[in-house]
């Protein structure tokens, strides 16, 4: 039976702080620190965590418990709603579900490396590099809940065998090709995505009041369905339209059922589904003309990598995109090798003994 003072006290003797607790009725102390080195404060946090790990030994908190009714708890304070669905979700279906009555004491480092090197051979890098994150920040709130001592997922490393995504993107005679294939509605949407370098979930989050003369003002998204706010305080902005888009964007406005709502509403005049689209109206027409590899991802990146082949300003591409200049270049921008030969052959000229 516990103490009524369950966190424990400390006092004062021969110019040390001296904590006292108890377990199971007995009476507990041990020297926390030096009077002059720590406050009375300090000592008190620290008599806690020890008798937070004593309980942590007796109670055997759980895996599963701790991730449910902790863990989520909180984080689900700082994340949005659409990362909150797709980190429940993952967390629950890959941890919990195989270690819901494991004692987080019990926990390894080699078997958790063990977990990632199996989750390596079937999932994508994406998602394993996901799941160490998850395992450290796990372990790293019960260190902080002082249910343990220390993180075992601390140096946890992703896979070299995971499989790392083919970032590809269009070069011009495929973005012709693209736009020739689809239909007004769908090449108005790639065009979104190409020329003006949006995210699909900002596309069909639009709503005419949105779109002006010159660009787009995005204020919001629409995620599994959801209307949500934008991924990241950078990704408010404005996109500018090029000026043969906005024609395109006129266009379409013409044949708006509502002028105030969705600029692509659903048969319910419900934003659109994205997958919807690409899946039922996109992707057969492009698959027939070999571009069936040309998603979403592929077409924003083609922007980056062409604004960059055209001499672009980095800072100006990452503002129209919406993200930092590091992402921008390292991430979405791709070079070919034709465009890398030009300066190979000036090094090697440069090079060259005389």
């Amino acid at each position: 039976m516990r103490s009524r003072n369950s966190r424990g006290g400390v006092a004062k003797q021969r110019g040390k702080w001296r904590g006292h607790w108890y377990e199971d009725g007995v009476k507990k102390s041990r020297v926390v620190g030096l009077c002059n080195e720590m406050t009375k404060g300090e000592a008190r946090e620290a008599v806690a965590k020890i008798v937070a790990q004593q309980r942590a030994c007796i109670d055997g908190t759980r895996f599963g418990d701790f991730v449910e009714g902790v863990y989520f708890e909180f984080y689900s304070r700082k994340w949005k709603s659409s990362t909150r669905v797709e980190n429940v979700q993952r967390i629950r279906f890959h941890l919990v579900r195989k270690y819901t009555d494991r004692e987080l004491a019990s926990f390894r480092r080699d078997e958790l490396q063990d977990l990632l090197d199996e989750k390596a051979e079937k999932l994508s890098f994406s998602v394993t590099d996901h799941l160490r994150w998850d395992l450290r920040s796990v372990f790293q709130m019960a260190v902080a809940e002082g249910l343990i001592d220390r993180n075992p997922a601390l140096l946890l490393f992703t896979p070299k065998e995971a499989k790392r995504p083919i970032r590809r993107a269009m070069t011009v005679e495929h973005v012709q090709l693209c736009f020739a294939v689809l239909a007004q509605r769908e090449r108005l949407i790639a065009k979104l995505a190409i020329l003006a370098g949006m995210r699909p979930g900002e596309i069909f989050g639009l709503r005419w009041e949105r779109l002006t003369a010159d660009h787009a003002d995005i204020r919001q998204r629409v995620y599994r369905g959801l209307v949500d706010t934008p991924k990241t305080e950078q990704s408010y902005r404005k996109a500018a339209l090029a000026d043969g888009l906005v024609a395109e964007i006129e266009a379409w406005r013409m044949l708006a059922i509502d002028p105030k709502g969705w600029v692509f509403p659903s048969e319910a005049m419900t934003p659109m589904s994205k997958d919807n689209c690409f899946r039922r109206n996109m992707l057969p027409r492009l698959k027939e003309a070999g571009l069936e590899w040309c998603n979403f991802q592929v077409m924003r990146r083609t922007h980056t990598t062409i604004m960059r082949q055209m001499g672009a300003d980095p800072k100006m591409v990452a503002d129209q995109l919406g993200h930092s200049v590091d992402v921008s270049l390292n991430v979405y921008a791709q070079s070919s090798v034709a465009s890398r030969l030009p300066i190979v052959n000036q090094l090697e000229k440069r090079l060259a003994v005389q």
